[in-house]
């Protein structure tokens, strides 16, 4: 973590009161660079200072979320802007859990970031999972549901609002979109595979859709809820089937429809892209439960050790998820 230049107390925010994502015609340009390198930051640090104590780096942490805390008023751009709530929320909310209770951090300040998070970003995680843009409900692919899931139930933890926690707890098992999981895992086979919904699609965003899942049950877990157990471990189901092909495996594949697209073959493009998305899922189901999934493991020796926001590319994608999962994970 700490070869991680933005695991740094020399880290400072570039917070504005405008986070753009998605270029529309005469619109602002984008920003929201500036968002996801301080999320990470602010994580990598808080995370840092959690294990080793480091004021320092608490501090520093606490500065990036109070400056954030500040300033930011709205986030906007195209559709995307709910990918910004989304990532960028649940990321944000759990770097201020990791540093709740930092000394340094006042009582003052951490109000005020709650509220930025109550009043900025929730309420754009709940217009997305309940409007979906205007669009219909099977149009928007798992992820985008999923990252505001993500978002939503982090933020409930964090302020303390059972409300939006709950809510985000009954999408995943029982929504009407995509990130609900029977819907992003929507096809079982013998053997203890399920199909992801984004299979056909690439296999970035598929990668990227069971971070988020793993991420919302590993927070549910926390509270007392057991979604991995979810529809007869369906998480788990998916992981194998997409970790198998993601090996160079062969996997079955159903032909996937929605109002949108037909897909009748699986996508090879991004295949074996590496992400952090693999020790949180594999260390719940095998160190935790005892089950069996080879494919997990073959993919976590390939892997590696979890890097961070930025070790995967400079580019959104590369600080889809938090990351360090090694780190955080591993149990024996």
């Amino acid at each position: 973590m700490r070869a991680n230049s933005h695991d740094s107390t020399s880290y400072w925010a570039r917070d504005v009161e405008v986070v753009v994502r998605g270029t529309q015609v005469g619109g602002p340009r984008e920003n929201y660079a500036n968002l996801f390198n301080d999320t990470a930051a602010a994580y990598a640090l808080a995370l840092d200072w959690r294990i080793s104590g480091d004021r320092k780096r608490g501090a520093a942490a606490a500065r990036i979320l109070n400056a954030w805390a500040r300033t930011l008023k709205t986030i906007t751009g195209t559709s995307d802007r709910y990918l910004a709530s989304g990532i960028y929320g649940y990321q944000l909310a759990i770097a201020g859990e990791t540093l709740r209770d930092f000394p340094g951090w006042s009582q003052t300040d951490q109000a005020a970031f709650h509220k930025m998070l109550l009043d900025v970003i929730a309420p754009m995680n709940r217009d997305f999972l309940t409007h979906h843009n205007g669009a219909k409900i099977d149009h928007y692919w798992a992820n985008w549901d999923l990252c505001n899931l993500a978002s939503l139930m982090a933020i409930g933890i964090l302020t303390d609002h059972r409300d939006l926690y709950e809510q985000a707890r009954e999408y995943y098992l029982h929504g009407e979109g995509n990130g609900a999981i029977g819907k992003a895992a929507w096809q079982v086979y013998p053997g203890g595979l399920a199909q992801w919904q984004e299979s056909g699609r690439d296999q970035g965003h598929s990668l990227m859709g069971l971070g988020l899942a793993g991420t919302i049950c590993e927070m549910a877990w926390q509270q007392g809820d057991d979604l991995f157990a979810a529809d007869d471990n369906r998480l788990l189901a998916a992981a194998r089937y997409v970790a198998r092909y993601n090996l160079g495996q062969d996997v079955p594949y159903t032909t996937y429809t929605n109002s949108d697209v037909t897909q009748s073959v699986i996508s090879d493009k991004m295949r074996g892209q590496v992400r952090p998305v693999w020790a949180l899922i594999f260390n719940h189901y095998v160190k935790r439960k005892g089950l069996e999934a080879p494919e997990l493991q073959e993919m976590i020796r390939k892997n590696g050790i979890d890097g961070g926001g930025g070790d995967y590319g400079p580019n959104s994608g590369g600080f889809d998820q938090l990351g360090y999962g090694t780190l955080t994970s591993t149990r024996p």
